[in-house]
């Protein structure tokens, strides 16, 4: 076999590595990635934001959460993002199943 075709064998396999399949479900008729963590303890109350002045037209306000990293929970601020034609902002948040608290993805989804 040719280093050529080593070369780009390597280079297939390596870019395929990098690929991730994420399944979606749907979270109040919305279709979202899977749970960012499930975890067995409680997310702080929410911090309250004082939301800023938009600082352009269409600025959408994203609110902050709880994310989960390094074992604990982390407090992400909110933030302005551009609005997207044709989408709202799904917030996103925690939810309790009786045993594990589960930390749900926001972002944009497609408007119905």
């Amino acid at each position: 076999m040719s280093h050529l075709k080593l070369a780009l064998i390597a280079a297939s396999v390596l870019s395929l590595s990098a690929c991730v399949v994420t399944p979606y479900r749907y979270y109040d008729g919305y279709a979202v990635q899977p749970d960012d963590a499930v975890v067995d303890v409680a997310p702080p109350a929410p911090y309250t934001e004082v939301v800023p002045i938009a600082p352009y037209v269409g600025a959408v306000w994203i609110g902050g959460y709880w994310g989960w990293v390094g074992g604990r929970h982390v407090w992400y601020g909110g933030h302005y993002e551009h609005g997207r034609p044709g989408f709202i902002y799904r917030q996103g948040g925690w939810s309790h199943d009786g045993g594990h608290y589960h930390l749900h993805r926001g972002g944009w989804v497609r408007h119905r």
